[in-house]
This record gives structure tokens, sequence and C-alpha cells, in this order.
């Protein structure tokens, strides 16, 4: 489990940096005054090839009965797309370059998230989703590590987010075929429990598109968000804090997620999680203070990350079919591709002429309904033995 979740890290390192600032900052040295336009269209079709990629690989690795010969594929093409995006210069190579590197890296990714619906039983997915939680941290730190005074010039952040990706993911891959650890795989529900099953898995899914929708807008628009309030907001400033606050999250989602297996229940620490991201939202939308707008960002990122981890492994242990577990975790992706689409056009609609507060209410307003479906879910299927 420790060495899958440092994999599982390693996913992040593929993205956070690149997407949360590398990116941003290279559209705007290409595009100037049109960044805006151009990063959202990066966003919008990388998250369309992310999208296929993802349902796709993940099926491909259920029909193969194998995960790990695609996680090697995708990882060695991704740190290639790296490679292929440092020379791209222009606008529409950079967005083209987003699409093939958004492709290849869902080819690492899609079977590496089925790799632990295959190992982990149900009353240990608790601890695993706290594990997983490191994730966001790592990836943030990542950011900082690239972005350090003493590292300048895209090749060597480029160069330096490579290797990083590589560390994680090798002691994994390297390490052998797990062994199969001995799931009990109840048979699929029948009758009424199959209707009720599938709206849980309804609501689930709806609940974290509207989380996903909120923090994909502020992962990649916190940096303009924070330099449109008075005071200093550097790349740098804005990564540390993004990992500090992520930093905070990893001990929190330890804590609760082996609550949620003492317990039985996941539900309360989602709701929990969903309304502290609307408070925080809520924050943002109405202060002009960069530091009560930090704080606010803080309490959003905690429970955004505790949230994710914690409903990630709440879908794996409610997947109906354990040969369609890359195709399924596919499907539940989207909610996490799909925002990638849907965030750019939001924040084009709501953001020139009003500024970021109007974006930052209407997204306490999706958190707030996210927690709403959560409280609908009526079946936990957690198995303590």
């Amino acid at each position: 489990m420790l060495l899958y979740a440092l994999a599982y890290a390693g996913g992040f390192v593929a993205y956070v940096p690149l997407l949360t600032i590398l990116l941003p900052v290279k559209m705007a040295a290409a595009a100037g005054e049109t960044r805006v336009e151009w990063l959202a269209a990066a966003t919008l079709l990388g998250a369309i090839s992310a999208s296929v990629a993802n349902v796709g690989f993940g099926w491909a690795s259920d029909l193969t009965r194998s995960r790990r010969p695609w996680i090697w594929a995708g990882l060695l093409l991704t740190i290639a797309t790296y490679g292929l995006l440092h020379l791209a210069q222009a606008p529409a190579l950079i967005v083209a370059g987003i699409i093939a590197w958004q492709f290849v890296l869902n080819m690492m990714l899609s079977p590496l998230a089925a790799l632990a619906a295959d190992h982990v039983p149900d009353h240990q997915k608790g601890v695993l989703g706290g594990l997983l939680g490191a994730g966001p941290p790592i990836g943030g730190f990542a950011a900082v590590i690239v972005t350090l005074p003493g590292i300048t010039g895209e090749r060597a952040q480029f160069t330096l987010t490579c290797l990083m990706i590589a560390a994680l993911l090798l002691p994994m891959l390297l390490a052998g075929r797990a062994r199969p650890v001995a799931v009990a795989h109840t048979p699929p529900p029948e009758g009424a429990a199959r209707t009720l099953r599938h709206i849980d898995l309804s609501l689930m899914w709806f609940a974290r598109l509207l989380v996903q929708i909120a923090g994909s807008v502020l992962f990649g628009f916190l940096l303009y968000y924070f330099q449109s309030l008075p005071g200093e907001a550097s790349p740098a400033i804005v990564a540390q804090l993004c990992g500090a606050t992520l930093a905070v999250a990893v001990p929190l989602a330890l804590i609760l997620g082996r609550a949620s297996d003492r317990l039985g229940a996941r539900r309360p620490f989602l709701i929990g999680t969903t309304l502290a991201m609307a408070v925080g939202l809520g924050v943002m939308a109405t202060t002009p203070a960069l530091p009560v707008a930090v704080a606010a960002y803080a309490l959003f990122g905690c429970g955004s990350a505790i949230f994710l981890a914690l409903h990630s492994v709440y879908a794996m242990q409610m997947l109906p079919s354990a040969d369609r577990r890359g195709r399924d975790l596919g499907l539940f992706n989207l909610t996490n591709t799909l925002p990638s689409i849907l965030s750019p056009l939001l924040a084009i609609a709501l953001v020139p002429g009003r500024g970021f507060g109007t974006l930052m209410g209407a997204l306490a307003a999706l958190s707030t309904i996210a927690a709403v479906l959560i409280a609908m879910v009526r079946s936990e299927r957690l198995k303590t033995a």
C-alpha cells in the first residue's frame, strides 16, 4: 500500500506543477493578453483527451487482465511529451502538446487507479484513502520545488518534474507483481437493491462532479485569482500556499479515513468536507484581503483533498463488477476530467466584467449541492472483515 501510495502521488506530480504553475506561465509568455482564452482552450481540449483515454485504457487493462504494461507505457510516453511541450512555443502548439500529454498520462493513471481496487479489501480502504490523500500535497510540494529560486528556465523545471515522476513510480513497478489480497466479491445486487445501488452510484458521481468543478476552476485559475487581490502573489508564493495547505490535509485524511473504517461509514465525513469547501469558497467570494483569502483557500483545499481521497475508496467499494473495475473507475474518472471541460467555460462566462467574486460564489453553491447529494446516498456496503 505504501509503494502504491507513492506511485499514486507520482500521478499528481505528473500534472500539478504543470497545470497550476508551469503551463499558465508558459501560456502567458506565448499568448500575452489572450492568455486566459488560450489556457481555457488547452484545459478544455486536454480534458476531452483525458476523458477518452482514461475510460479506454482502463477498459483495455480489464480486457488484457494486466495493469502494469499500460502503466509502464504511459510513464515513458508522459515523460516524452514533456519534451514536446518544452519545444512548443506558439499557443496553438502548446494546446496540441497538452492534448497529447493528457492522452498518454491517462494511459498511466487509469490502470494505476484500478490496481488499488484489485488488491485492497473494503475494510482497509479508509486507510488507503488516507494514504492516497498524500498525493495532492506531494504534487503541490513538487510545484514548490520546480519554482525554487535556484531552478531557473523551463528546461530545468520540466526535467526535474520528469525525474520526480519516475522516482515515485519506479519503486512500485520494479518491486514485482503484487501478491493478490483475498477480497470477498459479493454477487451483483438484484431487483430493488440493484436499483438502489444505481441511484446511489449516480448520486456519488454527480456529487464528485460538482466538487471537481469547484476544484478545477481554482486549480486552473488560482494564480490569476490571487493576483487580482491587493498584495504580492507570485507563482512561487501560490505554489507554496498549495503545498502547505495540502500538507495539512494528509494527517487529517489518514485520521478520518481510519475513523471511517472503524465506523463503517464514509458519508458523514464526505458531507462535512463538502460543507467546509462551501464556507471557504464563500469567504473567497467576498473578501478583498489577501491574508483572509489565503486562509479561506486553505479551508477549501483541506476539505477538497479529504473529500476526494475518501470518495475514491467509497467508489471502489461500491463497484458492481470485479471484472470491469478499470472501465468503471474510468467512468468515475469522468468526474475528474469533465470539470476541466466545464470550468473554463464557467470562468469565461463569469469572470470578465465581474471579477472572481461571482465565480467563487457559484462554486460555493455547487459544493453545498454536493453535500446534499451525498446525504441522499442510502447504502454503504462496507465490509468489516
